[in-house]
């Protein structure tokens, strides 16, 4: 029970990490009845605390909105087609990517809502990556202040500014910042996102979004002959 509303979310396929199990494992996908939104979170980590993913989840289920939350399988650093692009994206360690599943799972939905930290470079890499595959209206939940003109300049489709090079076929539609890590969301900040989520699945018909399969097949992300989703 959420509010006033009941809502039915289908459990992990995977369980839950540390004690009392409250921390999704990788690579896992809590699935809401009605396909409204897809929360994305990183993987668990040092820096990709789970707070306050959790609590924007269920603040936004307590207005009513259907939210499923996919937890990434490589959510850490940024993708290797990016590195090198910036001095402050340079070194070594994990690498941001995606699978033909999650890929599936997220074009399921109307909206997706990402969750970044306070890196300019891996909030715009990984923004790119994730809308590089999928035509879906993208809500960014961060707490650097970045803003459209940003995410512009790196061919990201924007609601507000057109890039000279598109190179997404999703679009950012709205930006929230000021959300830090490891702290409690801010009631103003939970009602902002919402007002945000709200307007766009009011506007927004689209139950299921295309997937580019060329890209994924041209970046072996899937087999020739294989289906988005496919086992």
């Amino acid at each position: 029970m959420f509010g006033r509303e009941t809502q039915l979310v289908d459990c992990r396929e995977a369980m839950g990490l540390g004690r009392g199990g409250g921390l999704a494992q990788r690579g896992t996908l809590s699935e809401a009845a009605r396909p409204d939104v897809v929360a994305i979170a990183m993987t668990p980590g040092r820096r990709h605390i789970t707070k306050p993913v959790c609590e924007i989840t269920q603040g936004l289920r307590r207005e009513g909105i259907q939210v499923s939350v996919l937890v990434l399988e490589a959510g850490a650093g940024i993708p290797m087609d990016e590195v090198g692009s910036s001095t402050s994206s340079r070194g070594y360690g994990a690498s941001f990517g995606l699978t033909a599943k999650e890929i599936e799972q997220i074009a399921r939905h109307r909206l997706v809502l990402l969750h970044m930290g306070n890196v300019n470079s891996h909030i715009i890499f990984k923004t790119k990556k994730i809308l590089k595959y999928i035509n879906i209206p993208a809500v960014i939940a961060c707490e650097y202040p970045i803003d459209f003109e940003d995410f512009a300049k790196a061919g990201i489709r924007t609601k507000f500014v057109r890039p000279k090079n598109p190179e997404t076929e999703g679009t950012v539609v709205a930006i929230v910042s000021g959300i830090t890590r490891g702290e409690t969301c801010s009631r103003i900040k939970l009602n902002e996102l919402a007002k945000n989520i709200r307007y766009v699945l009011s506007t927004k018909a689209e139950e299921t979004h295309a997937v580019r399969s060329d890209l994924l097949i041209s970046e072996g992300l899937l087999a020739p002959d294989e289906e988005p989703g496919g086992e």
